[in-house]
């Protein structure tokens, strides 16, 4: 059994969880109808429409990446919680593996970054095929993922946040 987000944590996360939430929806909704009008043309009229297969790829990613930021704050990414539970009553040594997680995550935000941030100037010179949309707006979610997720890590770190183990109750 879970125990559930404390009302503060719930307040402060509310207004970009909805935010992102509309996003995602947005985005898989025009996913939705876009390809289910491709697939009537296509098997209804032998036609269909070329740019339904590079828009629901672009929306994809875009919105695999704005669940991602918004999965962070809500602390829903993977958590090896077992290797941290084992020290949660020595303060001490939960403080400094919290501060080694939070600098592991921001290095990781760091390379994903700088390799996104690569392939973006990249696609500033090119274009889609179909739609001719600059190829930078494919790894740009990217970017900004790692930017949000690595600002949220760092204020964390600043502010010496602790570690959310409310994930422990999914250990066996």
């Amino acid at each position: 059994m879970t125990t559930p987000p404390t009302p503060d944590a719930q307040v402060r996360t509310t207004g970009f969880v909805h935010f992102t939430n509309v996003l995602m929806s947005i985005c898989l909704g025009v996913m939705a109808v876009s390809v289910f009008v491709n697939v009537v043309l296509r098997y209804g009229f032998g036609s269909g429409v070329a740019a339904s297969e590079e828009l629901s790829r672009l929306l994809f990613v875009w919105m695999v990446f704005i669940g991602a930021t918004a999965a962070y704050p809500a602390g829903e990414h993977m958590a090896f919680t077992s290797l941290v539970a084992a020290i949660k009553d020595r303060p001490i040594e939960m403080a400094l593996m919290t501060s080694l997680i939070r600098v592991l995550v921001l290095l990781a935000c760091v390379l994903l970054g700088r390799g996104a941030w690569q392939q973006v100037v990249v696609g500033l010179d090119s274009t889609s095929v179909v739609l001719g949309y600059p190829n930078a707006l494919l790894p740009l979610p990217a970017l900004l993922c790692s930017l949000s997720i690595g600002a949220m890590a760092l204020w964390e770190l600043i502010q010496r946040a602790p570690l959310d183990l409310g994930h422990t109750a999914d250990v066996e």
